[in-house]
């Protein structure tokens, strides 16, 4: 049953779909209205304009919930509230900035670092594998073994501190050009984890090696510029800047990052 007076309001089987998205800091409205989902100034931002948000939605109680309406564009605040979350994957596989802005600013996700220690597994896996293959060493022996496991963790290694100067020349390049961005601690945090959590598609590497075929070297291409543009839009959505900066930071942390592979290469290890 419709309260009087409300203009859209959403039935109670919607609201499972709509109660993980409440924070676990949220204090309940004090006299305001009954049942309303508040969340600290500012926390939340509308996934179509960037501004911020008190609340995504409004709870009337008895199963009725009515989604925000962003005071800047007239638009729903998160749209994404509603969705299953495989059309919200969906939507950030196709790198849709709402989508980013929904799971960056919207939602609490905490598998930031077990994301990037995954992905540089994969990355490791990728190149102890090619390794292998060069060596073509069938040689049963424990020294061998011992060897081939020294290498995989050395990959590991220098993939992590790819990573690091990648990301590094990235923050220097933010800092340096925008200042004002990247002003306390929790900004840098924030830009940290949607960088590790747009970095998702270097997921994708196991099952490209692992049905290995004669476009495998094409496709890992494929997945490295897709995982370059997923940084990129990250860039753009949590900071709120154009095309141009994001890509130019993108492109000094290539830089260092493949500067460390040359050192790595002078030091006559095999990367």
């Amino acid at each position: 049953m419709r309260p009087k007076g409300s203009r859209k309001n959403y039935n109670s089987r919607d609201a499972p779909r709509l109660g993980p998205l409440k924070r676990g800091s949220e204090a309940r409205g004090s006299g305001d209205s009954p049942g309303r989902a508040m969340a600290a100034a500012g926390a939340y931002r509308c996934v179509e304009c960037h501004a911020e948000a008190a609340e995504l939605y409004r709870d009337y109680r008895r199963g009725v919930l009515r989604i925000s309406i962003c005071k800047s564009c007239q638009k729903p605040v998160d749209k994404y509230i509603e969705y299953d979350p495989v059309i919200i994957l969906i939507n950030a596989i196709l790198c849709k900035a709402q989508a980013y802005r929904h799971i960056i600013f919207n939602t609490k996700i905490n598998i930031h670092g077990k994301l990037c220690i995954f992905c540089l597994l994969c990355e490791a896996y990728l190149r102890w594998l090619q390794l292998q293959d060069s060596s073509q060493n069938i040689d049963p022996d424990d020294l061998i073994r011992y060897a081939k496991e020294w290498d995989f963790y050395r990959m590991f290694g220098i993939a992590s501190l790819e990573q690091t100067s990648f990301l590094l020349g990235i923050f220097i390049t933010l800092r340096w050009m925008r200042p004002k961005m990247l002003k306390t601690k929790s900004d840098f945090i924030l830009l940290l984890k949607a960088l590790l959590l747009s970095s998702y598609g270097k997921l994708l590497l196991i099952p490209a090696v692992i049905w290995e075929h004669d476009y495998t070297p094409l496709c890992l291409a494929f997945i490295k510029v897709f995982v370059l543009i997923s940084n990129s839009q990250a860039i753009r959505v949590t900071l709120n800047l154009n095309r141009l900066l994001p890509w130019l930071a993108i492109f000094i942390g290539l830089i260092l990052e493949n500067g460390v592979v040359c050192l790595f290469q002078k030091m006559g290890w095999d990367v």
